[in-house]
């Protein structure tokens, strides 16, 4: 049996990378998918591949309270609820020191990062609950433990505070048979990984990523697939007991 039969799952982020490595994955294991991102070419195109009887584009900015009412209300309308929400958008702001850092792409970080996690979590456990419970996973990143990197202070503050959201929403929501965990990526073959490299050595971005993967003890960037398959597990019924969690999938960083 499938591992996600008859289970519906709104993923944030979902038009690239992780997100949508996800809902392909999820889709793959009989989920119904509510695909949610600001670009709405890429959702819908992904939603088409998926199929669009399992799957449906939903173009919101999380970091707006009614488009996050809005998202939740498309997975109760089209499938008829919501059993697992996939905490995805995600996005890697400016590169510079906290002195230079431009305070219009610090707000940003922190709205779509933090506050896009927040009014997720409000909006989607009210639906969760009324299904009897589900899962809940944030994607955050060894940078939510970790200082690693430099010059990305609004990134690192912003992923702390995503564990720190996921903390407080399991013990809020175990009473509700609820599961809440947070997923920490390290380098992975994403949009994200390009911009950084770009901003980190913009005479070379070749040289980033060499002194990142000489770094990781694996000795490779990761795949979006490899952090589904992380999803998916925890998503499952396999992970009844998981609640609080913080999962690396990142190559052994975390470790070094």
């Amino acid at each position: 049996m499938a591992r996600l039969a008859n289970k519906i799952a709104l993923i944030t982020g979902a038009g690239s990378g992780i997100g949508l490595a996800t809902a392909e994955l999820f889709a793959r294991e009989d989920a119904k998918v509510v695909l949610v991102g600001r670009n709405e070419q890429a959702l819908t195109a992904a939603a088409t591949r998926i199929g669009n009887e399992r799957a449906v584009a939903v173009a919101a900015d999380v970091s707006r309270p009614e488009d996050n009412i809005r998202m939740v209300q498309a997975a109760v309308d089209r499938f008829g609820g919501l059993d697992i929400f996939i905490a995805n958008a995600g996005v890697e702001g400016a590169t510079a020191t906290i002195e230079e850092y431009p305070i219009e792409a610090f707000d940003e970080v922190m709205a779509i990062n933090v506050r896009g996690v927040f009014l997720g979590l409000k909006y989607a456990i009210p639906a969760l609950r009324q299904r009897g419970g589900g899962s809940i996973v944030i994607t955050s990143s060894i940078g939510g433990i970790r200082g690693r990197g430099q010059r990305n202070s609004a990134y690192i503050t912003s992923k702390h505070a995503e564990i720190g959201l996921m903390r407080t929403a399991t013990l809020e929501c175990a009473p509700h048979n609820i599961r809440v965990n947070a997923v920490l990526p390290g380098p992975v073959e994403t949009r994200m990984m390009r911009n950084l490299e770009q901003s980190r050595s913009p005479d070379d971005p070749s040289k980033a990523r060499a002194a990142l993967v000489n770094a990781a003890p694996m000795r490779r960037y990761g795949a979006p697939e490899e952090i589904a398959n992380v999803m998916l597990f925890l998503a499952s019924n396999e992970a009844s007991l998981c609640t609080g969690g913080v999962y690396s999938a990142d190559g052994g960083f975390s470790a070094a």
